[in-house]
């Protein structure tokens, strides 16, 4: 049956597989949501220690750098299992049976092929900034604290290495569906007309009020 993100799943291998990823994407996402927190508690503490006592929170700036990639990475792989981003779904909703798996295979691809890339990249740029020899395992800082700076671009490839395992997963979610024609894919968000996205939302409130 599907959920409110229009997932389907079922008790196959391929399902089981697709919520023991999700529930990783979960903790991820809720990281994410826990660094925003965060920040807006450093703020307030920032804020009222400069107007307060005339003593802002040192390292303030530094610490933002730092949460940034937890707010910006982490919660990608849990938005694309859910479909949540941007896509052109005026073209993709017309499309039916074979014609759509297939578009979704190809567009999927090009994203898996973009974030091998970006694993590749970022995993460098974390590998530049490590060095188990020097203090602190890092070889730079941030600008006031001198905080280690390889904790947070470490946070990139990792992220980005989830979206990929998502992605693998959706792949061989959409071929299965390509050989078989079937009429619905389980763990592949479902396109939602308007009168559908319009009844979940409304579901959503309803939950929220009791």
């Amino acid at each position: 049956m599907a959920g409110a993100s229009l997932v389907l799943t079922d008790n196959s291998r391929l399902s089981r597989i697709d919520r023991a990823l999700f529930r990783v994407e979960g903790w991820l996402a809720l990281l994410s949501g826990l660094a925003v927190f965060s920040l807006m508690i450093l703020a307030v503490v920032s804020v009222t220690g400069r107007n307060g006592f005339n003593q802002p929170l040192p390292g303030y700036v530094d610490w933002i750098q730092q949460a940034m990639p937890l707010i910006a990475f982490m919660g990608i792989s849990f938005t694309q299992r859910e479909g949540g981003h941007i896509r052109m779904d005026m073209l993709v909703g017309v499309l039916r049976g074979r014609a759509l798996y297939l578009m979704e295979i190809v567009t999927t691809l090009a994203i898996l092929l973009l974030m091998v890339l970006m694993v590749w990249g970022s995993y460098a740029h974390f590998a530049r900034s490590f060095d188990f020899a020097a203090p602190l395992w890092s070889r730079d800082s941030s600008m006031d604290i001198a905080l280690p700076l390889w904790p947070a671009k470490l946070l990139a490839p990792v992220a980005f290495s989830v979206l990929c395992l998502r992605l693998c997963l959706q792949i061989y979610a959409y071929g299965r569906a390509f050989i078989r024609n079937d009429a619905t894919s389980i763990a592949v968000p479902l396109v939602a007309n308007a009168a559908t996205q319009a009844a979940m939302e409304a579901e959503q409130v309803s939950a929220l009020d009791k």
